[in-house]
């Protein structure tokens, strides 16, 4: 998350006005709730952890063992059978 200077986004009487509650500290503003974005969307690693797991699974449906996924991966076995089982 990065900050933002209120003064360069929000209307000078606003600014004024939130200075009356909070100075010179941050301040989280969520996300409107149909607005908010699900974790590793923004970033897109949320894409990379789903590609890995399909090569997880198609490696085990090739014929790889779980004890092999876990170590070519750097998971652990309970992690790579979460992995499997889910889809």
């Amino acid at each position: 998350m990065r900050y933002i200077n209120a003064n360069e986004i929000l209307p000078k009487e606003l600014v004024e006005k939130l200075q009356d509650f909070i100075q010179g500290e941050y301040i989280y503003i969520p996300a409107i709730k149909d607005h908010h974005k699900s974790w590793g969307e923004v970033s897109g690693f949320r894409k990379e952890i789903d590609r890995r797991n399909n090569e997880i699974i198609n490696a085990y449906s090739s014929g790889s063992s779980i004890q092999e996924l876990a170590e070519y991966y750097c998971l652990s076995v309970y992690a790579i059978r979460k992995i499997i089982y889910s889809k």
